[in-house]
């Protein structure tokens, strides 16, 4: 694999899946697919009556199981066809025109009401929930039935995400189809498969494509995640086999690890599995963006641990090297208002002491000149703060309801891990530096805790922390007691 943009990878992959999806319903729709090839792109006035029909077609259910099966490929066919445009045309249609019949409730609730004998509750109770359900969802369901039908509507829902804001009509299809899609996706329908380098080529793609954290760039960087001190473990739903939901990417080491260009060294050598007493989750990507909200990685981590556990039963410790994608810009926000107030007094003179008046702009001057981390002397006046901001930032910091502001660190807390470490410099990539200048913090995973820190942090906003990160963010300037 040669260097390549990660979003025209990406987009490769989804390609190849409409490709796949349009091959599969091809055959289904048979001689019905006239109405496909004659609907333009961008679904015109005309093509928009005839959309309706399919539509209502599919509703009416008539010939049988192979019937609708026929209708339905032909209506995602006709989808497939169209433009952007054109798609969004057709979601209004099916958001405006086949909602529920607000009448009809009002009828079947007010029959429930009124209902006196038991029978009589029981029909007027089913007739309500009856009108209660959008022709829409049951709509929906059919693709289900069809070859690669579930990651259809995945895809269609991942478009619908982006169009029903601030749009009341697309936000309540958006929802329905989020229903259906929580409810097929229960965890108890997942399948946790290991992923390695024998794994189909077609897997291989999508995991670089994926890859959200730290991206891929090579076949032989890949390969290097997938050697024997390493595991990669995603989830499957038989619906989707050959897609991926979530994965996650671990390194199999000694000790809890602090630098992510270390474990992504692909000179270093490969060690011995059973040589590891620490498993470290570094990297986990959610794959498809139309299951957002319906969240594995909770799940996902606890599988993989207990998995690990049961094969290498000499590891001790379950532990991440995670990113903190929020600290700059809380950290920017704040210095641009108050960075006199927000820095110590030792902080302040050390950084204005820097030789050729590299401190004049103060730490915010510092962080935006390139290269400040390659420049000893200014990482050396520059760790004091960034560390003990960035532990305030983590502990202490908070959002709606408690949360913390950072959002792998509220993924972590919730799933009952706790903030171990802080790490220096850990990510020196121009990514790494943007998001957190640098700093990397290990979660800790105790399995013995984690229920109860999971109970204090979703039910208290308590964030379990160890001793030496709560110290680095209560930390003051003692030289003025001195």
């Amino acid at each position: 694999m040669s260097e390549r943009s990660s979003v025209g990878f990406f987009d490769t992959v989804v390609d190849r899946t409409i490709g796949r999806l349009r091959a599969a319903w091809r055959d289904i729709a048979g001689q019905t697919r006239g109405a496909n090839a004659s609907t333009r792109p961008e679904l015109t006035s005309d093509d928009m009556e005839r959309v309706r029909e399919q539509l209502r077609a599919c509703l009416d259910g008539r010939g049988g199981e192979v019937a609708a099966r026929v209708r339905a490929a032909e209506l995602g066919r006709t989808y497939l066809g169209l433009n952007a445009d054109g798609r969004k045309r057709f979601l209004r249609l099916l958001a405006d025109e086949f909602d529920v019949d607000r009448e009809a409730i009002s009828q079947a609730a007010k029959g429930f009401l009124d209902a006196s004998a038991h029978r009589e509750r029981e029909a007027s109770e089913e007739a309500l929930r009856t009108a209660l359900e959008a022709p829409r969802r049951r709509l929906l369901t059919q693709f289900n039935a069809l070859p690669e039908g579930v990651k259809f509507l995945v895809d269609m829902r991942a478009e619908l995400m982006a169009l029903a804001r601030g749009d009341r009509a697309l936000a309540g299809l958006e929802r329905d189809l989020r229903a259906l899609l929580r409810s097929w996706f229960d965890i108890g329908f997942l399948e946790l498969k290991r992923i390695t380098w024998n794994s189909p080529a077609s897997l291989l793609e999508k995991l670089t494509a994926y890859e959200a954290v730290h991206e891929i760039r090579s076949w032989a960087d890949l390969k290097h995640r997938l050697e024997a001190d390493r595991r990669c473990f995603a989830f499957f739903h038989p619906r989707m086999p050959e897609e991926p939901l979530i994965f996650v990417e671990v390194a199999l080491v000694k000790g809890i690890s602090g630098s992510i260009q270390a474990l992504l060294d692909e000179s270093a050598p490969v060690a011995d599995p059973r040589d590891a007493d620490t498993a470290v989750f570094y990297s986990i990507s959610n794959c498809q963006r139309g299951l957002a909200g319906i969240s594995f990685g909770d799940f996902l981590i606890k599988r993989v641990a207990d998995d690990l556990a049961a094969e290498l039963p000499h590891l001790k410790t379950f532990a991440t090297l995670s990113p903190v994608p929020g600290f700059r810009a809380w950290l920017d926000a704040r210095l641009a208002k108050e960075e006199a107030e927000l820095l110590l007094p030792a902080e302040r003179e050390a950084i204005a002491a820097l030789p050729g008046d590299k401190g004049a702009g103060g730490l915010a001057g510092l962080l935006a000149e390139a290269g400040w981390h390659e420049d000893r002397e200014c990482g050396d006046v520059m760790q004091a703060p960034l560390m003990r901001l960035c532990a305030r930032f983590l502990l202490t910091e908070k959002g709606s309801q408690g949360r913390a502001l950072d959002l792998v660190e509220h993924f972590h807390l919730t799933n009952g891990a706790r903030v171990e470490r802080l790490n220096w410099l850990a990510d020196h990539s121009l990514k790494g530096l943007q998001q957190s200048a640098g700093i990397m913090v290990n979660y800790l995973y105790r399995l013995a805790e984690v229920e109860a820190n999971h109970e204090a942090y979703t039910g208290e906003a308590r964030v379990a922390a160890a001793g030496a990160v709560k110290s680095l963010a209560r930390l003051r300037d003692v030289s003025r007691t001195r």
